[in-house]
Formats: C-alpha cells, structure tokens, sequence
C-alpha cells in the first residue's frame, strides 16, 4: 500500500470519527453529566453514603449564617441535584436546568473559602479528597457551559468554514 493510499484511508477514517463525534458528543455530554447529578444527588439521600455531605451541609449552614441545618439542606441538595440529572437527561427545561446546576456549582465551590484547611493539605496546592471532589467541578461547570450553547440549536461542526475556524 503506497503511503498516500495509507494517508488517505487515515483521513477518511479520521473524518468519520470526527463527524461522528459532532454529531454525537452534545447529547453524551448531556446525558453522562445526567449520570453524575443524579447518582451524585441519590446518594445525599442516605445519609452517610456522600463522601461530600458532611462538608456540603456545614458549607449550607455557613452561608445561611446557621438558618438552614444540615439535617435540612442534605435532602434539598439532593433533591436539587436529582432534578438537574433528570432535567439533564431527559433534555426538558434545559435552561432552568443549566441555571440549577451554576447556581449549585457556586455552592460546591465556596468550601475552598469557606474551609480551605478541609479542602487542601496545603493551601493552595495539595487538595484533600474533598477538596479533589470540589476541583472536578470545573469540568462539570465547562460542560454545563457547552451545553448552554445548544440549547438554542447551537451544535458541534466537524468540519468548520474557513471564516469559523
């Protein structure tokens, strides 16, 4: 096989993958972060069984000025989470569901302020596995964000203009 015919079954192949992955990566993004809210949020619903419901309650309570006990906002957190993984899923009422999940992920985030010596072994640099668990959220906020462009038909392009690329 001569190296241009080899190059080119590579870039055929490459532009199959690719189309597929435009095609198809919104709705696994959607769906995969789905997963994540809802087991994240069934778990709150037993107490004992979230590795972050102890910090996620004081974090509650601190920014309630001690109005709503942990023994209160655990079931609401994990209700509220539970309805961004069904509204993720399902796809229903996608903008009430991307604003309920930034405003949750402030809430993840504010225990690095909060309570910075649980979140970090060394402040800023070696974070405890809270503090790991609060750190992914970035990622969860960046797919939040791709998928707030298409829920007006924005969409993923495999092969973009020259003026978009």
């Amino acid at each position: 096989m001569s190296l241009n015919l080899h190059r080119a079954k590579w870039s055929e192949a490459d532009v199959r993958a690719t189309d597929w992955m435009a095609r198809n990566g919104v709705l696994l993004l959607r769906l995969s972060l789905g997963v994540v809210f809802l087991w994240f949020g069934a778990l709150k619903l037993f107490p004992g069984l979230s590795p972050a419901q102890d910090l996620a309650g004081r974090t509650i309570e601190q920014l309630s000025f001690g109005l709503v006990t942990p023994a209160v906002a655990l079931p609401v957190l994990a209700v509220w989470e539970c309805l961004i993984g069904l509204g993720l899923i399902t796809g229903w009422f996608m903008r009430a569901t991307l604003l309920l999940l930034w405003m949750q992920m402030v809430g993840t985030v504010t225990p690095v302020f909060l309570f910075p010596g649980e979140v970090f072994t060394r402040v800023p640099i070696a974070p405890t596995l809270e503090g790991q668990y609060i750190i992914k959220n970035v990622v969860l906020i960046s797919a939040g964000i791709v998928l707030g462009a298409t829920v007006r038909g924005g969409r993923l392009v495999a092969e973009p203009t020259a003026r978009g690329a």
